[in-house]
Parts: structure tokens; C-alpha cells; sequence
């Protein structure tokens, strides 16, 4: 089963780290997101990838020409002008980089991706958000229940602390806890084929025509994750990622 990753939008809101490469390859901990979300995927056993590129695609591809080269110890022989590798990667991923336009919508992404997707159901997330989802336990829910489409519904992290009051005015402090606010849909999906023939072209939202549509039809189940999950809209967030990271306390990180 293959793993779509949109990897293309412009991230206007985190322009401080996106003038000069996409979102997905902002760094934390010297990784770019996307790395961090396909090191989860293949901690469940996804290790093929469709990342659908647009603005600065180009950059996703120099990563991974690079990625084997770059990554852990190597070899040069001056006097043959050769590099190699010295040791063996972990990762044993498939992934295809398709440039799906820069101005392309979500739905319109993987519309592009047809050829690669249309002989069995796949997984889909964006390329920009983390989790520690157990991604085997909403592959087995999307089984049971038989639709075309399904999402995982996360409640998002509050942007501020709370105040707990004691004896009189005497207060605490306390961490952002997870939001009791309802539900988003925090990617990490899971389609059917039959998603591809409802996508008319570049224009169409995967949000707002594809799933609308499908949930009208009684099509779409939420798989509710009620534990870690963070996005990466604003420079605030990712400061917090790469705290938690630094600390050594990421939750993200499944596959260790």
C-alpha cells in the first residue's frame, strides 16, 4: 500500500522558513518534516511513498538524489573522483516525486497521481503535520467499516496555557493541553480508488468538494486520535516541535 504525501503548498503563513524551500522540508532536529512523517509511515510498514510536489519541488528532489550519498559515513577516491557510501541505510523506500503544479489544489494532487494509485486503496496525508497515530490500528478501522474514505479526527493543541486556581487567588500553571473543543481532520487518511472519480481536475479541494461529497453520500469515517498531533502552520509551532525535540520528549517519533 502506498503513502501519498502533499508536499506542495506555498506555507504563506511560515514564510520566515518557506521563502526559499517548501514547508514539508523545514528542519527539525536536522530533519525536514517530510522525513519525520515517512520515518512513521515505515515504522508500520508504508515504504513507498507518492510525494506530490509543486512550489520548490526541485528542493524535495536534490534531498533525496542526496539522501544516499550524504547520509552516515563515505568513501572518497580523489584519484578516480568517485564517492561511496560506507555504510547501508536503514531506509528502504520507494518514493516517487511527481511534480503535480504549483498552483494545483489538494484534490488536484492526487488526481495527478492516478497512475500510481489506482490498483488498490492508499494511505494520504499532508505534508506538514506529526503524530504518533498507530496508523496499523486505522488501516484495520478503515477495513471494518467498509467506505470509501477515512480520516483521522484530532482534537488540536490550545495555544495557550491554562490557569488552575488554589486556596484564594493563588494559581498554577499548566501545559497546553490537547483542545475539548471538536474534532479536524488531522490527515493521515485512508482511500479507496474510487476517491480518483470524484476529482474533475486541478481546481477541485480535496476538503471541500472531494470529502463533503463523500461524507453527503455517507462515505467518510473518523478514526478519532485523542493522543499526540501537531501541525506546522506558524513559526510558534515549530519552535514547540523542535523544543520537544531537542528535549528529547517528541512523540512523533515512532520508529525508534
Amino acid at each position: 500500500m502506498k503513502a501519498v504525501i502533499l508536499a506542495g503548498g506555498l506555507g504563506t503563513r511560515l514564510s520566515e522558513e518557506t521563502d526559499s524551500r517548501p514547508k514539508p522540508m523545514v528542519e527539525v532536529g536536522g530533519r525536514p518534516l517530510l522525513w519525520h512523517i515517512m520515518k512513521h509511515y515505515d515504522a508500520y510498514g508504508f515504504s513507498e511513498f507518492c510525494v506530490a510536489l509543486g512550489y520548490k519541488g526541485e528542493v524535495v528532489k536534490r534531498y533525496f538524489l542526496d539522501y544516499a550519498l550524504l547520509s552516515g559515513t563515505m568513501t572518497v577516491d580523489l584519484s578516480e573522483g568517485k564517492a561511496t557510501p560506507g555504510e547501508e541505510l536503514s531506509e528502504r523506500w520507494k518514493v516517487h516525486l511527481v511534480d503535480t503544479g504549483r498552483d494545483t489544489n489538494t484534490g488536484g494532487r492526487v488526481g495527478r497521481l492516478r497512475e500510481w494509485l489506482e490498483d488498490g486503496p492508499f494511505m494520504l496525508t499532508y505534508g506538514d503535520g506529526v503524530s504518533d497515530l498507530d496508523l496499523g490500528s486505522l488501516l484495520e478501522f478503515h477495513r471494518e467499516h467498509g467506505k470509501i474514505a477515512t480520516i483521522t479526527a484530532v482534537r488540536p493543541p490550545a495555544r495557550f496555557g491554562e490557569m488552575v486556581f488554589g486556596d484564594g487567588d493563588l494559581i498554577q500553571f499548566t501545559e497546553k493541553p490537547q483542545m475539548g473543543e471538536g474534532w479536524i481532520n488531522g490527515g493521515f487518511m485512508v482511500f479507496e480508488p474510487a476517491v480518483l472519480d470524484l476529482i474533475s481536475g486541478d481546481e477541485t479541494s480535496l476538503e471541500a468538494d472531494v470529502l463533503e461529497r463523500l461524507a453527503k453520500q455517507g462515505e467518510v469515517v473518523a478514526y478519532r486520535h485523542d493522543s499526540f498531533w501537531q501541525c506546522v502552520d506558524t513559526l510558534r509551532e515549530l519552535r514547540t516541535l523542535r523544543a520537544r525535540w531537542d528535549s528529547g520528549a517528541a512523540p512523533w517519533v515512532t520508529w525508534q
